[in-house]
């Protein structure tokens, strides 16, 4: 009779544990398999939504092809910046954080933007970038529809 319920206690144990071993959407990352495990490590550090080079970058290439590709529209400023995932699809991905926020463009109208700020996808790799996606001005629809695939 002992012998059952240690066992039982055992199982449950393992159970939970697993289960607290879980990353995102439900499924199990075994430690090993980690982005901070990899042969280049990513370990998350990433600046957060409302830092200043994020927003600065998200306005210096917002300005630059509004101004080569489509006209006078031109980065404002920012208002509600607000973080909506970190990590979503779980710790052996690539560290994101994903945004969003409002912009205001010169033309009076206030915008919705959707960023992530991603590790080693800067550069040759050497730091984060940001990629964004302006609600209403994805003239080429690459993140259709209205910037869905720039969220997580």
């Amino acid at each position: 009779m002992r012998r059952v319920s240690f066992l039982s206690a055992l199982i449950a144990g393992l159970c939970l544990a697993g289960l607290s071993a879980q990353a995102a959407g439900g499924r199990y990352v075994h430690p090993a398999d980690r982005a901070e495990e990899r042969i280049i490590p990513m370990y998350g550090n990433l600046p957060v939504c409302e830092d200043l080079a994020v927003l600065g970058e998200i306005t210096s290439w917002f300005n630059s092809r509004e101004a080569k590709f489509w006209g006078p529209l031109q980065a404002i400023s920012f208002d509600r910046v607000r973080p909506v995932a970190w990590r979503p699809w779980g710790d052996d991905f690539i560290p994101r954080r994903f945004c969003t926020a409002r912009v205001l463009t010169n033309d009076g109208v206030l915008r919705r933007v959707d960023y992530s700020v991603r590790e080693n996808l800067g550069l040759f790799g050497w730091s984060w970038n940001v990629n964004w996606c302006v609600s209403g001005l994805d003239r080429h629809r690459a993140y259709a529809p209205d910037c869905k695939m720039a969220r997580p």
